[in-house]
Order: structure tokens, then sequence, then C-alpha cells
């Protein structure tokens, strides 16, 4: 039963995130991040498909890998990040929202990632290859592909550029039962909300250990529940910046009004002078 003040009780909340947790993919940002958190080897089993290598050896992987930049300039997490044993680095995400692979985006996490690894005084040169990944949950470029590759290209001499940058694209949407490519056999895993139903055998036993063991259904609710406190967190942070901006109440009021401490209101408050009007 819930309480006077509508709020789910501890019960509750744990029945909703089991039933949330059921219907997850590793579509979903949140679930792909888990399977993928500390799993090096997991990741190497996907880019050597999605890359066709393989023999890629990953020497380095981490989830929601924040890129910052220069004061104002748009900050970017990535979902997975990983280097391999030759230097080059790899972005994948996964988009539900179609908004949200839009090739700005590809191009601003590509550019983020060269800032992110040129060090004053280097030479260009030195930049590594890097690969931009996402995995949308529907045909963005509506051709019925499994994968598109952009590279950039030479338009007059019909030639590759050779910059280094690679974006893919992987089709979510795409099912074609007489494609039995491990790429396919990803596309397909990765729709599926069931252990059992996943083709590939690694991928299958990270959704079962996530989904199906009390220690990883524990962890997954742990992750969910976090999830909606940051949420939580971030609207009153947004309540807390207009009601600064209005100018019409007192820190103190505006804490009591959002439930944030008078420290943090102060902090924000700080920060909104930093910003040019």
């Amino acid at each position: 039963m819930a309480n006077l003040k509508g709020m789910l009780t501890p019960e509750e909340q744990h029945q909703k995130d089991l039933e949330t947790l059921e219907q997850l993919r590793l579509l979903d940002d949140t679930f792909m991040r888990e399977a993928f958190r500390n799993n090096l080897e997991l990741a190497q089993f996907v880019l050597r498909i999605v890359i066709s290598k393989p023999d890629l050896t990953l020497t380095k992987e981490e989830t929601q890998y924040d890129l910052q930049h220069l004061f104002g300039s748009r900050s970017i997490t990535l979902d997975v990040f990983g280097v391999d044993n030759d230097g080059k680095q790899y972005d994948f995400e996964v988009q539900i929202a179609d908004e949200g692979a839009d090739p700005h985006r590809a191009r601003y996490h590509s550019a983020a990632m060269d800032v992110d690894n040129l060090k004053v005084r280097e030479d260009f040169k030195s930049l590594p290859d890097t690969y931009v990944i996402f995995f949308t949950e529907n045909d963005v470029f509506g051709k019925r592909q499994p994968i598109y590759i952009i590279e950039r290209m030479n338009m007059t001499t019909n030639e590759p550029f050779n910059d280094g940058e690679h974006i893919i694209y992987i089709n979510g949407a795409y099912d074609n039962s007489e494609d039995t490519s491990d790429l396919a056999k990803l596309i397909h895993d990765f729709r599926c909300k069931k252990a059992d139903d996943i083709i590939l055998s690694p991928l299958a036993e990270r959704v079962k250990f996530l989904k199906e063991t009390p220690k990883g259904v524990e962890h997954m609710c742990k992750v969910m529940e976090e999830r909606v406190k940051d949420a939580e967190y971030r609207e009153k942070v947004s309540f807390a910046v207009k009601l600064l901006k209005r100018g019409k109440d007192t820190i103190e009021e505006i804490a009591e009004l959002t439930g944030l401490t008078i420290e943090v209101v102060n902090q924000i408050n700080e920060e909104l002078k930093g910003i040019p009007a």
C-alpha cells in the first residue's frame, strides 16, 4: 500500500524494478552499460563482430566515459569506450530515438574524442584512429542494410580521405532470416528481452546473470534506484535554476522549496553568475 504522499513503498518499488528489468534489452542504454561495465572481454567480442576484425584486442574498456573540454562547450559521456592494442579508440552508443543518432551528433562525438587525444604541441598525425558506433533501434537511413559505414571521401578524386575517422551505424531493426552472419545474430540479440532467446553465448550469459541470478538482479535494482534518484536531483536543480533566474526568492526559500541544501543552492547560484546572459 502506498504511503500518504502517494510514494511507492520499498516493496512496491522493488516489484516495479523487477518488472522494468524484465523488459530491458541490450538496446536500452541503462542495461547495456551494466552489461559491459568492467567487462572488457564482452566489449571486445562485440567490437570484433562490428569492425569485422576477429583478432581485435582491447586493452582498455570503460562505461560512461566522460569527455569534458573547454568552459562553455558541451560535454558528453560515452556509453562504452575502448582502446585496442594498436591505440585505436572506440565509442559504442545505443540510440532508441532517431534524433539521438543525428549525423551531427556522430560528428561531435568524433570531434570530442580528437580534442581529448591531442595534447599541447603534439603533431596532428599523432591522433589515433577513432570509431564512433551508433547501434540504433530503427533503420535511420531506411535502406534495410544491417550496417552503414561512413568515411570521409575526396569527392574530386573519389578516393578515401584517410583521416582516421570512422563512423558506423548498426541497424537494430534489421531482420533477415536468411542472414546467418554474426552481425545479424548480434542485431537480433540486442533486441531480446530473455537470455534464452539470445543466440551468441557471451551475450546470453551476461544477460542471464543480470536478469536471472540473485546477485545480478540485486545489482540492476540498485542501478535503477540510483537512476531515479539522479533524475529527481536533476529536477530539483532545474527548479532551483528557474527560481534563481526569477530572482524573487532568497537562497533559504529556494532551498526549502526544492529540497536542496543551502550550500548546493549557493553553488548553483555562483555557477549561474559565471555564465554570460
